[in-house]
């Protein structure tokens, strides 16, 4: 479909041109042709007059109308005018199609990223929901089914639906919140925010995970204001500190440190985790994309949207984000934000 698209377009950018081409030619050709023509006139002019040491013969003198020769020259001289105006189009032409050929190559190559990411997405999407869906689906199905079903059965039934209805609207709030940082296309309103407060904030929100593990989280940090999207802020610490968490096994530590390099803010988080293989760590931001589990004994819950999501908050505060991990050992990730915007 894009090649064609962009065999249409090479057309259109190939039409605009030569039309103005032949259009400044046609000007060029005939301001060239007038001068010439007057040029001739005045070359005869000086003939009859003898202004140029050269006399015609007296047939000549006594007609009114150019000397045939020179109108015979001045033919070929509007001639060569042409062809070469004729050549110059020509190689405009050659270089106007392969040059057109690789604007609309450059034009439609965003749109073509943006569709086939938005395909991908919605498959990507759709094969997540799927999941959730089929086993509320499925136990709901069962339990109807089942004729002496007790109290207890029916509780537990419940219990497993209500968790794959909170996977789905975590699936959907995650979903929703990516294409709403996609759209702020630069437009985010920037307001002093105390990191201290964002951090704790975060910490509250995910203190209850870390208990329910048994994982210490040390938070090494301080008071600093920075140029920030508040909200957007204590929700990209919340997704690193709670990866951090899912991936680290019980009694393990996760540690928030602060730094500071010249005029960015450094946010340090780094676990006693898993670790992330080699091969993973290019893809671990892109979306719906979840390292191996097999390392771990654990089943983490999730639909590999929280980084993508991360990763598009920092983008959006001109930030940027590095990854180091051992496996069995651990990983750190390392924010850097700039602390005033300019």
């Amino acid at each position: 479909m894009f090649r064609s698209i962009r065999i249409k377009l090479t057309i259109w950018y190939l039409f605009i041109i030569m039309l103005i081409s032949m259009i400044f030619s046609l000007v060029i050709y005939t301001i060239i042709t007038r001068e010439l023509e007057r040029g001739f006139r005045r070359v005869e002019m000086h003939f009859r007059t003898g202004e140029m040491g050269v006399f015609l013969p007296r047939q000549f003198l006594q007609r009114e109308e150019i000397n045939p020769q020179l109108i015979e020259d001045l033919k070929l001289a509007k001639n060569r005018v042409a062809l070469n105006l004729l050549i110059v189009n020509g190689i405009i032409f050659g270089i106007s199609s392969i040059a057109g050929y690789f604007l609309a190559g450059k034009t439609l190559k965003p749109i073509e990223i943006a569709m086939e990411e938005q395909k991908r997405f919605v498959a990507d999407a759709s094969h997540e929901l799927r999941t959730p869906l089929t086993s509320l689906k499925t136990s709901i199905e069962v339990a109807l089914r089942e004729k002496k079903i007790t109290i207890k059965e029916a509780k537990t039934i419940l219990k497993s639906s209500l968790e794959d209805i909170a996977s789905l609207e975590s699936l959907t709030n995650n979903l929703l919140s990516l294409t709403r940082y996609q759209q702020v296309n630069g437009n985010i309103i920037f307001q002093t925010t105390d990191i201290f407060e964002a951090i704790q904030n975060a910490y509250k929100k995910i203190f209850p995970l870390a208990k329910k593990k048994n994982i210490v989280i040390k938070l090494k940090i301080f008071n600093l204001e920075l140029e920030a999207n508040k909200q957007s802020l204590e929700e990209m610490i919340v997704i690193f500190l709670d990866n951090a968490i899912k991936y680290t096994p019980k009694k393990g530590k996760v540690v928030l440190r602060l730094n500071l390099d010249k005029k960015d803010l450094i946010i340090e988080v780094k676990d006693t985790g898993i670790g992330i293989s080699q091969n993973d760590i290019p893809h671990i931001f892109d979306r719906f994309y979840r390292v191996d589990q097999s390392r771990s004994k654990e089943n983490v819950p999730g639909f590999g949207l929280g980084l993508s999501l991360a990763k598009k908050i920092i983008e959006m505060h001109e930030g940027s984000v590095a990854v180091a991990s051992e496996l069995t050992k651990g990983t750190t990730f390392t924010i850097k934000l700039p602390i005033k915007h300019l």
